[in-house]
């Protein structure tokens, strides 16, 4: 008996779980995935905005645009990640005998 595997979330809880046989939610793996890219592109947004203001004298500290900036490269670089993993799985799957 095989079990579906559930969505990306925040916890996997009784109630999340679903039993074999019933439909999944579809999209939600293209739902997080879609969030995850928002998330980032609004901290290099967040970053450059940031820095714009530092650099024209609008009042922004150095270590708030520094920490801006620094935000958002630590989330690319994990979004890298996270998506070099799921290319990895892909990838393992399709190796995958039938």
């Amino acid at each position: 008996m095989s079990v579906p595997i559930s969505p990306i979330s925040g916890g996997v809880t009784p109630d999340s779980i679903r039993p074999a046989g019933q439909p999944s939610t579809g999209g939600a793996f293209q739902d997080v995935f879609a969030s995850a890219i928002q998330q980032v592109e609004a901290y290099g947004q967040s970053a450059t905005e940031s820095a714009r203001r530092f650099l024209s004298g609008d009042g922004e500290e150095l270590h708030t645009t520094i920490l801006a900036a620094q935000r958002a490269e630590m989330a690319f670089d994990m979004f890298l990640q996270v998506r070099n993993k799921v290319v990895s799985a892909y990838q393992e799957i399709m190796r995958m005998q039938l």
